[in-house]
């Protein structure tokens, strides 16, 4: 792919070069470069983990601490699992 080859280009660059912290920075983008690449394609973000962390954070305020933290693991499965509060059968 054209992204690959101007990496490549780059990483040749930078190899060759006498700058140890360019060399080192190289390296490390080549040993990730498929996920690097993955990420830029398919417009990967990290919004949902986002959202996820901010209602957590919320209930966490709401709460102003808990007991223990199962208490805190089970208002976070509560929030956040998907229940149905209402199943089909059950009238409100």
């Amino acid at each position: 792919s054209n992204m690959r080859d101007q990496w490549g280009m780059w990483y040749d660059w930078a190899i060759r070069s006498r700058l140890e912290p360019m060399k080192a920075a190289a390296r490390m983008v080549k040993n990730h470069l498929g996920g690097i690449i993955h990420a830029a394609t398919e417009r990967i973000t990290n919004a949902s983990a986002e959202g996820l962390n901010s209602v957590i954070q919320k209930l966490k305020y709401v709460a102003r601490g808990f007991r223990n933290r199962d208490r805190f693991r089970a208002a976070i499965y509560f929030h956040l699992g998907g229940l149905d509060l209402y199943p089909a059968g059950i009238t409100r």
